[in-house]
């Protein structure tokens, strides 16, 4: 039984991990998206200037593939609560509920509806009124997150709630308190700004693979010196909330942050890890490379300040919560802590890059310039011998965007990873372990079987978001109709169309 019980625990934690880092790809990338659609919208109200649009209806076609997806693999997030950790939602279902309850009703209803107007309302709406409608959803998909979040942040840092003994169960007592702790609004601020690197890096890296094909290339540049400067400032505020976060994190979960930094026992100061390699039985590391003291002004702004160790850590919660061992996985919190960072920062030295290349009309080859037959073509210049070296150093950056593109997604994954496992052996730090959480009743063939199910259906959609994605990239911005450069004044558009069907540009 005890074997059973174990291996249903594990089951049930693989299947949460595959579905919650998988439904987290779409996540971030949808919140960017959002607002650098609303902003490219913005530009072609105010100045009527067509590349504009051609570039919102492009992303926007993109950006609504990605929501549609994040749907989809959000709906099994909420089931797995019921089928898997049904002793979990028992216990503290009254104030995790709470924020996710609210999510539903306000946020993602909020988020809906707008987004079926902006969908429908391109000749129905007039044009100010119609980008109204994304910048709500922009701003609903940042409340979505809110919520969601202030639920996670409960977990690693319960507040808000007191412990009915006799039902058995946590019970919400202080509700703002659960939105507005410290923990909620430093993870709000990181996640948000991480999501905006992340749709700034993409549609860099598409606009990079646009303008070595040479196709559109007016709509290209401009969306890339968008995602350029975009992605640079998101990079620069996610590392200072991710700053803020760590020095949260210390004083809440200080063995979170030890493992992070492999560091066995307390030092005063404390040094920073670039790399170890250690024995986790023995509790040491044989090898690392490291900073003296940046550890210390990270965790408290005091280069000379004690940072707790994995080992002695360990031992002040066996003091409090009994026997058995608090550490979570040491690699893992580890190199995944790393693989964040290192990943997330890429792709803001590649925004820099980015956006020193196309300051000037030097950003196109001389094959790009020769190129005949698109409407954004340029006529053949002559190139200097320097300018030469400048379009070959250009086409390396567009091969390196398209690859980066993707690395502020590993950077999520690895993060929220990370953010995760950190906590272990906890579900509710401090409050429930992991073991306790599982549902009682639910056999380790019926996990499997659930897991199975889900995996294979999420490779295929998988499938299905990337051959989309591929479709429309190869596609292009579309050309603008007469009815994109003559808006309705008013709602409703023509009342002489009154019967026609809804029609979308997508």
């Amino acid at each position: 039984m005890t074997q059973l019980a174990l291996n249903n625990l594990d089951l049930a934690r693989w299947q949460f991990g595959i579905t919650t880092v998988y439904h987290f790809l779409f996540v971030p990338l949808t919140i960017g998206l959002s607002g650098l659609v609303a902003g490219l919208q913005t530009a072609w109200v105010r100045t009527k200037d067509v590349t504009y649009l051609r570039a919102t209806k492009f992303w926007g076609k993109l950006f609504l593939i990605n929501l549609a997806m994040g749907v989809v693999t959000g709906i099994v997030q909420e089931f797995q609560f019921g089928m898997n950790w049904s002793a979990y939602s028992r216990f503290v279902g009254d104030v995790f509920g709470a924020p996710l309850a609210m999510e539903a009703l306000l946020a993602f209803f909020f988020e809906s509806t707008f987004i079926g107007l902006w969908i429908f309302g391109w000749d129905r709406l007039p044009p100010k009124l119609h980008l109204a409608c994304i910048w709500i959803v922009a701003v609903g998909t940042m409340l979505s997150a809110y919520f969601i979040l202030a639920a996670n942040s409960f977990m690693q840092h319960p507040v808000g709630y007191r412990i009915n003994r006799t039902a058995g169960r946590a019970e919400l007592t202080d509700y703002p308190r659960v939105l507005f702790q410290d923990t909620t609004l430093t993870v709000v601020f990181h996640t948000l700004t991480a999501a905006y690197l992340t749709g700034a890096a993409f549609m860099m890296g598409i606009s990079a693979y646009q303008l070595a094909r040479g196709r559109a290339v007016r709509v290209a540049r401009k969306c890339l010196r968008l995602s350029a400067v975009v992605g640079i400032c998101a990079g620069l505020l996610t590392a200072v909330s991710g700053d803020f976060l760590g020095k949260v994190m210390f004083e809440q979960q200080p063995m979170k942050m030890a493992a992070a930094e492999a560091l066995w026992d307390t030092q005063c100061p404390a040094p920073f890890s670039i790399f170890a390699y250690g024995n986790v039985a023995e509790g040491r590391n044989t090898v690392e490379l490291q900073i003296p003291a940046l550890l210390s002004f990270l965790a408290k702004s005091d280069f000379s300040s004690c940072v707790p160790g994995i080992n002695q850590t360990n031992h002040a919660e066996q003091q409090r919560y009994g026997p058995g061992d608090y550490r979570p996985n040491i690699p893992v919190a580890y190199w995944g802590f790393r693989w964040m960072i290192g990943f997330g920062m890429a792709a803001l030295l590649v925004g820099v890059v980015g956006l020193w290349l196309t300051r000037n009309r030097f950003w196109l080859s001389e094959r790009l310039r020769a190129q005949r037959g698109d409407p954004d073509s340029v006529p053949r210049l002559a190139v200097t011998r320097g300018r030469a070296l400048g379009a070959g150093l250009t086409h390396w950056f567009w091969l390196i965007a398209m690859i980066v593109m993707v690395f502020p997604l590993i950077a999520n994954s690895w993060g929220w990873i990370f953010t995760e496992m950190g906590r272990q052996p906890w579900v509710v730090y401090g409050l429930m372990r992991t073991s306790a959480a599982v549902s009682p009743t639910v056999s380790g063939g019926e996990v499997l079987t659930s897991m199975t199910v889900f995996t294979v259906l999420y490779a295929v959609l998988a499938v299905v978001e990337v051959g989309l994605l591929i479709k429309y990239v190869k596609a292009g911005p579309p050309e603008p109709t007469d009815e994109d450069l003559n808006p309705p004044t008013k709602v409703g558009g023509d009342p002489d169309d009154a019967d026609k069907p809804l029609a979308t540009a997508y």
